[in-house]
């Protein structure tokens, strides 16, 4: 259709995109002309899971490696629970090597059904340490991650007695994520999740493009003289 720019694409009828392509080709002209018809979403969160799972800069050998970075992604999971206002019932951990190397082919994963709905990253960190006795030492893992399903309202009807988390009565989840939130990300963490300095697999980002679309403060800036 001869559209090579993005100027081309806003200078497109509309109605004949709609028919080559789909509505939200169509809603995408629309917005570059000004017309508003896609509504503004801070985040795309699933209604029944939250995923956490990254690949490693470096592979992680050891249980206790893997044990930090599981501590990480629980906290991580129970900060976004708090922020969605919902709990978790269920933690589903897993890991899996790289296809070819040493030990390839290990994608260890264990279900873990939670006494009651909950957001905090103690017991969340606890749950998913339950997988590394399915790691193998000397395996280079390539990636790990965790996964809560069954989520329900935070405030719906407290557990009965014998299943509540004392401590998560203190909001731990809650404090956590206002630290990070004033001191910046990673600024405290809990247990292993907090080990300064920072552990070795995280994903490199020293070659990150810059979010000029999502980030004010990486916002293009043009100057004219």
């Amino acid at each position: 259709m001869r559209i090579l720019t993005i100027a081309h694409l806003g200078a497109a009828d509309p109605v004949r995109i709609r028919q080559r392509f789909s509505v939200v080709v169509m809603r995408t002209v629309l917005e570059l002309n000004g017309v508003p018809c896609i509504p503004f979403e801070e985040e795309v969160t699933g209604r029944e899971q939250l995923i956490f799972s990254r690949s490693f800069s470096e592979p992680v050998t050891t249980r206790d490696g893997m044990r930090q970075a599981l501590s990480v992604y629980a906290q991580q999971g129970a900060a976004r629970l708090v922020k969605h206002g919902t709990a978790a019932k269920v933690l589903t951990a897993f890991a899996g090597t790289g296809w070819y190397a040493p030990g390839a082919g290990s994608f260890p994963s264990i279900l873990v059904p939670l006494p009651a709905p909950t957001t905090d990253p103690v017991v969340l960190a606890k749950a998913a340490h339950r997988l590394l006795p399915h790691i193998e030492e000397g395996f280079r893992y390539a990636r790990a991650g965790i996964m809560l399903t069954d989520l329900r309202p935070a405030t719906g009807q407290q557990a009965f007695e014998p299943f509540r988390f004392r401590h998560e009565e203190q909001g731990i989840a809650e404090l956590v994520d206002r630290v990070n939130k004033k001191a910046g990300p990673g600024s405290v963490g809990i247990g292993y999740g907090g080990l300064r300095p920072g552990p070795a697999w995280q994903m490199k980002r020293e070659m990150l493009s810059r979010r000029a679309t999502t980030h004010w403060d990486e916002l293009a800036l043009v100057k004219a003289s």
